[in-house]
């Protein structure tokens, strides 16, 4: 089993370079990668919009940078995103964005992608809400075919390239992993056709993960895929909105156990939040990683 630390905006409280240890500190623990979570700007509330899911001046360093950041600062550890919200970014600029990441880190980037659920960031970036589904499977298609052709010539109903090349390619062949994000319906058919595998986001009820992973099966193979081939990876628990998700990390035995139910599962990645980790206690970037490492080695000797 892999184990993957979603990063916390909260490092920013301490300063840049307690930032950038605590990316250190997580080579250095051993776990296989960073996930990086992407809101560009985030909405206050308003008459005409619902209410946001975190504080509107909760600060958020911009993915992408963040993760070259802290590629450059270690050697070893993975780089994803988890999950950058597609269709409210140019996907052109998107792969350029990506395939130089992966290319300068050595090949150290998994791409995760999402459709998002905030229209009021999508309208700051002049980016169309109602269609961002069909617009994120185009993008994927588009994306890869700067990765991976040396001419590209695109004709889609909303992207277009006409004799265009995109050099250098990304260090991976073909360019990253793309593994998609979501629990709708449309997001694991989306995973079934497209995705290299499917980031699941914190099911906590075991019936619905059987059933999740029952629909991506059935899709991949109406699409002609074989299931075994598209990768899981779980959230231990949903990012910390309630009460109660802020305390999750504080017991140790009751994360192991879930890092088991999900290896049983057949998740091969699973993640563990960090913002959780600092609700739950550990209110320094040191005490983060402390804690972390706690973990990793409690959740490694138990999933072998």
């Amino acid at each position: 089993m892999k184990l993957t630390v979603d990063y916390p905006s909260v490092a920013f409280r301490e300063g840049p370079a307690k930032v950038l240890d605590l990316g250190r500190g997580l080579e250095e623990i051993g776990y296989d990668e960073i996930a990086v979570f992407d809101h560009v700007v985030m909405g206050y509330p308003a008459d005409d919009r619902p209410p946001p899911r975190y504080p509107p001046q909760m600060p958020v360093l911009e993915a992408i940078v963040l993760m070259a950041q802290l590629a450059a600062v270690t050697q070893r550890i993975g780089l994803s995103s988890e999950v950058l919200v597609l269709p409210q970014r140019q996907p052109v600029l998107v792969a350029k964005q990506i395939s130089t990441l992966d290319l300068l880190s050595g090949g150290r980037v998994r791409l995760g992608v999402g459709v998002g659920w905030q229209e009021s960031e999508y309208d700051a970036l002049e980016e169309s809400f109602s269609n961002r589904g069909r617009r994120m499977d185009e993008a994927i298609r588009l994306m890869r075919s700067y990765w991976s052709d040396e001419r590209i010539d695109f004709d889609g109903a909303y992207y277009g390239s006409t004799a265009m090349a995109m050099e250098p390619k990304p260090a991976q062949e073909g360019g990253p992993p793309i593994w998609i994000g979501g629990g709708s319906q449309a997001a694991l058919r989306r995973v079934a056709e497209l995705g290299d595998g499917w980031m699941g986001s914190a099911l906590v009820d075991d019936e619905a993960i059987v059933a999740a992973l029952a629909s991506i099966r059935s899709h991949a193979e109406s699409f002609g895929r074989d299931p075994a081939e598209i990768g899981l990876q779980m959230m231990l628990q949903p990012p910390p909105t309630r009460q109660a998700d802020k305390e999750y990390y504080a017991d140790h035995d009751q994360v192991v156990r879930r890092a088991v139910a999900l290896h049983e599962f057949g998740f091969e990645w699973i993640s563990l939040n960090a913002t959780a980790v600092f609700q739950a206690g550990a209110r320094s970037v040191d005490a983060m990683i402390d804690q972390l490492g706690l973990l990793h080695d409690k959740i490694t000797a138990a999933t072998g």
